[in-house]
């Protein structure tokens, strides 16, 4: 790995490009039972590469498209993530950072089936480290069609980070799609966005107000949409599925029922579903439905695993899309 220079261009990207701010090496085990003030005991260690984006990108190539990921990394688990993007066969690059990559810790209580989940804060980016981020994203040749910011920001780059990165989207006449979450996420609708993909949480943060039911929730996204800066909200919602709201109307996409072995990576493979149909050419109601059903295989998966192709596939031929009441015959 090695810094950029100010010349460099990240040249032959695909359509997609994801940017992670916060990757991190993944690292997941279990332990019969968790026990206060005790050594535990764990079994065999897993690596994986990990971070928002970055399991985007993961889960398009598993779902049959092509990505690439843009990433900062640095010390040995830089080193070990850009070994795994090799590995995977995923078009990457890496700005080189000071700071170690950080670690997450998901550990599965077995006799429970419950999951415990650390994640760590990440190094602190210098800002020479993260305007070169900005720099690699504003030169990205060819222009990308959807660019997709997502996971959180490490400590040293600024909350409107995203809304920078907004803007480079906008000189590129990309499509951007945010997932992010607090403060980042705030600047980042204010901005402006094709797409934000917050949780029930993460949108109640945003709007700055208790949201009680649905119809409210959908009120709340047509505020965003209504101040001209976002086209279209899809508001996840677990194992109900997700609610997607636009200039066009108001759809929940009801999840299939499945067996949960881990919600790990669930949200990243709807992202992944929805961005990958989207750069297909397919509707937004058919990008949420297809991401809905990505998210739902990947709760099938045990540990920090992503969606699988054929249980996406299958999945997909049994999502169920409910059109609000208050909609009909609009």
């Amino acid at each position: 790995m090695r810094p950029l220079g100010n010349e460099e261009r990240l040249d032959h990207m695909e359509h997609v490009v994801t940017l992670t701010m916060n990757p991190s090496i993944d690292i997941s085990s279990g332990v019969g039972q968790v026990f206060p003030d005790r050594k535990l005991r764990c079994g065999r260690s897993v690596y994986g590469p990990g971070g928002g984006g970055i399991n985007v990108s993961r889960a398009i190539g598993i779902l049959g498209g092509k990505s690439s990921a843009l990433y900062p990394a640095g010390g040995t688990f830089g080193e070990m993530l850009d070994e795994f993007m090799e590995q995977e066969g995923i078009a990457h690059r890496s700005i080189f950072t000071e700071g170690p990559t950080r670690e997450n810790i998901t550990i599965l209580e077995e006799s429970t089936g419950r999951q415990f989940r650390f994640g760590m804060t990440g190094p602190t980016l210098k800002e020479e480290e993260w305007w070169q981020c900005l720099k690699v994203v504003s030169f990205l040749r060819p222009k990308p069609g959807y660019l997709v910011a997502s996971g959180s920001l490490p400590p040293g780059v600024p909350d409107d980070f995203y809304a920078r990165v907004a803007d480079i989207a906008s000189q590129l006449g990309a499509r951007l799609i945010v997932d992010t979450s607090g403060e980042p996420l705030r600047f980042a609708s204010q901005a402006g966005a094709y797409l934000l993909k917050p949780n029930m949480r993460e949108m109640k943060d945003l709007v700055g107000h208790e949201i009680r039911d649905e119809f409210e929730l959908e009120d709340s996204a047509r505020e965003l949409i209504g101040k001209g800066r976002v086209e279209a909200v899809v508001i996840s919602l677990g194992a109900e599925g997700a609610l997607a709201v636009s200039g066009n109307g108001c759809e929940h996409v009801r999840a299939p029922s499945v067996q949960v072995s881990s919600v790990v990576g669930a949200g990243d493979s709807m992202v992944a579903g929805i961005v990958l149909s989207l750069a297909r050419g397919k509707t937004l109601g058919e990008a949420v439905s297809f991401g809905v059903a990505a998210g739902a295989a990947a709760t099938m998966s045990p540990g920090t695993g992503l969606c699988c192709r054929g249980d996406t596939e299958r999945l997909f031929r049994q999502v169920v899309i409910k059109e609000h009441a208050s909609l009909k015959g609009g």
